[in-house]
Formats: C-alpha cells, structure tokens, sequence
C-alpha cells in the first residue's frame, strides 16, 4: 500500500499524489464525504481507484495516508 498525499487545491478540491509513482490527480467521487466519516473509496480524474480507512472527521489538509489501489491488487 502506497502511502499518498492530500490536500486541497485553489479550487477547493481534493487533490491525491502518489510520490512513488510521481501521480498527481484530482479526485472526482470520495465514498465518505460528512463531518463525522470521511474516506473510503476515491475515484480520481485519470479513472484509477484506491481505498484508505474511513476516518471519524474530515482531516486538516495536507496529510498523508497509507492507501490500496483498488483497480491494479497493489
């Protein structure tokens, strides 16, 4: 599992990059979007899937979470 970076753009979006692979995409869908759960499944703007443990809140941006890329087994 990855370890990546999320942080919001200018546009106030959710922005993910994986420093190993040197992606940089933004997120189009997340499965848990609310003040008290926030994570799962992120669908990003290159079509690719990964899944990081939903968190009890939304998080202070930047942060940096281990995830599993759902669409390749990683």
């Amino acid at each position: 599992m990855p370890s990546v970076m999320l942080k919001k753009n200018a546009e106030d979006k959710l922005v993910f990059y994986v420093p190993k692979k040197d992606l940089e995409e933004v997120a189009e869908s997340i499965e848990f979007d609310s003040p008290d759960k926030w994570g799962g499944e992120v669908l990003l703007s290159d079509g690719s899937k990964y899944y990081f443990e939903p968190l009890d809140k939304q998080p202070d941006f930047p942060i940096t979470l281990r995830a599993k890329r759902l669409d390749s087994g990683e």
